[in-house]
């Protein structure tokens, strides 16, 4: 227990409004309350790791105002090492607008600000925490060029790498093959590999077209359906667990912070994908991104 993770990402504030329905182009709806959590996708993975038991090293920048003061302060309360989360003396910290409709689901408008900034030079700085880390999670909301440089750094080091190909954009080929676990869902791994995701038969081509350009293992969230798990030896769904949805913000990356955290312990794959299917169950019941990760006796008990 309590393994050494280091997460790459991105840190954001979300704003939040809940309404009955989403507006339509030109609409304006008379929404219900408004909420700011703290979010984006690197940081919701690190407080879920962090939760769930991990010692979480976050690598990210913001800016050098409220949102970005408050980021910090929000994942010190965590435990997070937050040593190499750089201000930004001249971009903004993120922001993500939210609209939450009735049934849960959202829509997200992204102001990267200073995650855009976040630099080779900024991996570079943080190499030895990565080289004492027993894994490390990256996701897409900063540069490509930096993801690349971690997941090669990683590779240098000998570490396993996770990437959450979300938002979903197309990665160049030779980036696959150095990486030991992917985690898409549906709309991502369309966007890799060109295969629409409905069920278990299509996940598992999907997963293959992974495999074939060299990822070592795959996992895709399939949503109310559970997680789909392939590799060259193994193939299974894990079924979601039941849930009253309250909102499903944030919901993949508590998935993605439980499975780091899963899988650095040594849990078998089986064992992993039920632990982070338990850990996400419990975040769509509760509002909020970061607000929503479970704690480790939280998801022990549920299971």
């Amino acid at each position: 227990m309590n393994k050494k993770i280091v997460v790459v990402g991105s840190s954001n504030t979300d704003l939040v409004i809940q309404t009955s329905h989403f507006p339509a182009p030109g609409e304006t709806v008379i929404g219900g309350v408004f909420n700011t959590f703290a979010g984006g996708k690197g940081a919701n993975q690190a407080v879920a790791a962090a939760r769930l038991g991990g010692l979480v090293t976050f690598v990210a920048r913001v800016g050098i105002d409220g949102f970005g003061e408050k980021a910090i302060a929000g994942l010190k309360k965590d435990h997070i090492q937050t040593d190499y989360i750089y201000q930004d003396p001249v971009h903004p910290s993120g922001v993500a607008t939210i609209v939450l409709n009735e049934t849960g689901q959202n829509t997200i408008v992204v102001a990267p600000g200073s995650n855009n900034e976040l630099s080779v030079q900024d991996i570079e700085g943080a190499k030895n925490r990565i080289k004492e880390a027993e894994l490390v999670l990256v996701q897409l909301e900063v540069p490509l060029q930096t993801v690349k440089y971690t997941i090669d750094l990683a590779n240098d080091l000998g570490k396993k790498v996770i990437l959450n190909p979300a938002p979903a954009i197309k990665l160049p080929d030779g980036l696959y093959r150095k990486i030991d676990l992917i985690t898409p869902n549906e709309t991502e791994a369309f966007k890799q590999v060109g295969i629409v995701v409905e069920d278990f038969e299509s996940a598992s081509e999907a997963a293959t077209r992974f495999l074939d350009k060299g990822v070592k293992n795959v996992v895709i969230t399939l949503g109310d359906k559970g997680a789909f798990f392939k590799n060259s030896a193994l193939e299974f769904l894990v079924p979601a667990m039941e849930s009253v949805v309250k909102d499903t913000t944030g919901a993949g990356d508590i998935f993605n912070g439980a499975l780091a955290v899963a899988l650095a312990e040594g849990m078998r794959w089986n064992e992993a994908l039920e632990f982070a299917n338990c850990a996400a169950s419990i975040g769509v019941g509760r509002l909020g991104a970061q607000a929503s990760a479970p704690f480790r006796k939280e998801v022990e008990d549920r299971l």
